[in-house]
C-alpha cells in the first residue's frame, strides 16, 4: 500500500521519476519554457513530504516555484501540497509495489503477497477512512505516545519473568542509577566493537523459502486492518518491500557471522510490528499485560523460547548507530570534542514514531543487490547517505529505482566521499546485538565515528535529517551531565537507548581528552 502525502508526490510518482529526477526533469523544463523557478532534490523531498526543515511547516512556496510547479502539472500549488483523498490512495492496487530485486519462485512469492490485502480488504479501509474521525486516531496515537520507554521495559520484563540464565533484557547502571531496556541480550554479544569492514562483516544471504513465517494468520484480523487505516489517515509511509529476516547470528574471534532470508515488509508491518501498539494500548488503559492478557503477543512471542527460536518466526529488524562527529577547539563552545547526533523520530515513520532515537537508524533491507547487501554494514552506509547527507534515490520508499548501483562511488554525496578519500577519517563499529522483546526484532547497535576534525568546519552546514526525522539534536561530548539526564529521558525507544549506551561505553574508551561521558556499566540480574 501506497500512502501519498501530498498530491505533488502522488503526481511524481505517477510519472516514476524519483525526486532527484523530477528535480532534473524541472531544470529542463524551466530552462525551455523561460521559467526562473528552480527546484533541487531535496526542495522537492521537503515539498512532495508537505513539511519544511526538522519537521516545520512550510511556509510559503517562492512565487516562482510555485508558478514552475503549477506550469509542469496544471494545477494550484496550494492544491499540489495538499493531501490527495485518502480513500483513493488506500484502493490503489498493492501490486504497484515492484518486486523486482528478486527472480524465480522468490518474485513469484512476492507477487502472492497480495493475499495480504485483498479487494475485499482494501474497500473495507476505504470505507473506513470514509467515515472514520480523524481527531480519533491523532488522540489514540497521543495516548499511545504517552507510553514511556521505561513502562515497556519493566512490562515486557513482568511478561516474560520465566527468563533463562543466559538471556537477559540489557540492564546498566549510569552514575547510580540503573536502566532496563526490552532488548533481550547476553554477555557475549556486549563485549566487543568489531569493525564493519569486509572480512569481518559476514552477514550473507541464505537461499531459504518463505512458508508460514512469511504469512499472515487472518487477514481479517480488526488489528491489522486498524494499522491500515491508521497509517493512511496519518500519512505513514509504508510499502511493501522485502526485508531481511534473521535466521542465525554468532560473534566471535572479532567476526559477525549470521545468515537471512527474506521477507515482505506487509507482512511484518500486519503482524510482529503490532505488538507494540498492542502492549501501549493495555498499559495506556491501565489493564493487564501478562501471558494471556495480550492475543497477538500471546500468538506471536508467547515466551523466551519462542523469541529466541529465529528459525520458526518472522525476525526482522535493523542498524541503530550512534554518530559521533570530532569539532575542533571554539572560543564559544569550548575545546575539541565530538558532537553526538539524536533524532526525534516523525510521524510518518512505520514504528517509534515521535521518539528518540540514535541516527542513523534503519531496517535491514535490500537495495538492489539482495545478496550483497545482506551485510550489516551495507545498512549502515546507506542509512549515513539517506539520513544525514541528503541522497533520497536511496530511500527503500521512494518507489522505483533506477541507479543499477545506488551506492557505486560515483553517486556518493560531497560529504561521504570526502570521508572515504583517506582510511583513517571515518570509523563503523558494531558495539552490540541483542533482540527487542517489543516486536521480537533483532538489533545491531552501531558506533559511527567521524575522526577528522576538518569535516565539522566544511560539511558540519550539509548535515540535515530527512523525513523519517521531525528534529536533530546535538550535544557536546564533554557535556556529561547532560548526557547523563538525556539517559533518562523517557521518550527514547528502547532499541535506541540501547545503541546510544553501547555508543557510549566504547567512545568513552577511544575518545581520549574529546569526552567526559558518564559511565555505563553493565548490571547482572542473576
Amino acid at each position: 500500500m501506497r500512502v501519498f502525502r501530498t498530491l505533488l508526490e502522488q503526481k511524481i510518482w505517477e510519472r516514476r521519476q524519483t525526486f532527484e529526477e523530477f528535480a532534473e526533469f524541472a531544470e529542463v523544463f524551466a530552462r525551455e519554457h523561460g521559467e526562473p523557478g528552480s527546484v533541487s532534490a531535496r526542495h522537492v523531498q521537503r515539498l512532495a513530504g508537505g513539511r519544511g526543515p526538522g519537521g516545520r511547516p512550510l511556509g510559503p512556496v517562492r512565487p516562482a516555484t510555485a508558478r514552475l510547479l503549477e506550469r509542469i502539472f496544471g494545477v494550484g500549488v496550494d492544491e499540489l501540497l495538499s493531501p490527495p483523498g485518502a480513500a483513493e490512495q488506500v484502493v490503489q492496487h498493492l501490486d504497484e509495489e515492484p518486486a523486482g530485486q528478486l527472480d524465480g519462485p522468490r518474485a513469484e512469492r512476492m507477487g502472492d503477497l497480495a493475499g495480504w490485502l485483498p479487494d475485499s480488504t482494501r474497500r473495507r479501509v476505504a470505507a473506513r477512512l470514509e467515515t472514520m474521525d480523524l481527531g480519533h486516531v491523532r488522540d489514540r496515537d497521543a495516548r499511545l505516545r504517552s507510553v514511556g520507554r521505561r513502562q515497556l521495559a519493566h512490562a515486557l520484563a513482568d511478561y516474560y519473568v520465566d527468563g533463562d540464565a543466559t538471556h537477559q533484557p540489557y540492564l546498566v547502571d549510569v552514575d547510580g542509577q540503573h536502566v532496563l531496556t526490552s532488548v533481550l541480550t547476553r554477555p557475549e554479544w556486549l563485549e566487543f566493537a568489531v569493525p564493519l569492514q569486509s572480512d569481518t562483516d559476514l552477514v550473507a544471504l541464505a537461499d531459504v523459502e518463505l512458508d508460514s513465517v512469511g504469512r499472515i494468520d487472518n487477514v481479517s484480523d480488526h488489528r491489522a486492518v486498524d494499522r491500515l487505516v491508521e497509517a493512511a489517515a496519518m500519512g505513514v509511509r509504508m510499502t511493501n518491500r522485502p526485508l531481511y529476516r534473521l535466521l542465525d547470528v554468532d560473534f566471535r574471534d572479532g567476526v559477525i557471522s549470521g545468515s537471512v532470508g527474506l521477507a515482505p515488509f506487509g507482512v511484518y508491518a500486519l503482524t510482529m510490528d503490532l505488538l507494540e501498539s498492542e502492549l501501549a494500548d493495555a498499559l495506556s488503559a491501565g489493564r493487564s499485560a501478562l501471558p494471556g492478557d495480550l492475543p497477538l503477543r500471546d500468538r506471536h512471542l508467547p515466551n523466551l523460547a519462542s523469541v529466541l527460536d529465529l528459525q520458526s518466526r518472522l525476525c526482522a529488524g535493523g542498524v541503530a548507530s550512534l554518530c559521533a562527529i570530532a569539532r575542533p577547539a571554539d572560543a564559544y563552545r569550548g575545546p575539541a570534542d565530538y558532537a553526538l547526533l539524536i533524532q526525534e523520530r516523525s510521524g510518518q515513520v512505520v514504528n517509534a514514531a515521535g521518539r528518540l532515537a540514535v541516527i542513523p537508524k534503519g531496517f535491514h533491507e535490500p537495495l538492489n543487490d539482495v545478496r550483497a547487501d545482506a551485510r550489516i554494514g551495507a545498512t549502515l552506509w546507506r542509512e549515513l547517505e539517506e539520513e544525514l547527507f541528503g541522497r533520497v534515490d536511496v530511500d527503500s520508499t521512494a518507489g522505483i529505482r533506477r541507479a543499477a548501483v545506488p551506492m557505486h562511488p560515483g553517486r556518493l554525496s560531497e560529504p561521504m566521499r570526502w570521508l572515504l578519500d583517506e582510511p583513517d577519517r571515518l570509523r563503523t563499529e558494531c558495539t552490540g546485538f541483542g533482540l527487542n522483546l517489543v516486536s521480537g526484532n533483532y538489533e545491531f547497535a552501531g558506533l559511527v565515528v567521524i575522526e577528522d576534525e576538518e569535516f565539522w568546519p566544511r560539511f558540519g552546514g550539509d548535515i540535515e535529517a530527512n523525513w523519517e526525522s521531525s528534529g536533530l539534536r546535538l550535544y557536546s561530548s564533554l557535556d556529561g551531565e547532560l548526557i547523563s539526564k538525556l539517559v533518562m529521558d523517557e521518550s527514547w525507544t528502547n532499541e535506541g537507548l540501547f545503541a546510544f549506551l553501547q555508543g557510549l561505553r566504547r567512545l568513552r574508551e577511544t575518545g581520549g581528552t574529546r569526552v567526559s561521558l558518564p559511565a555505563v556499566e553493565i548490571v547482572s540480574r542473576r
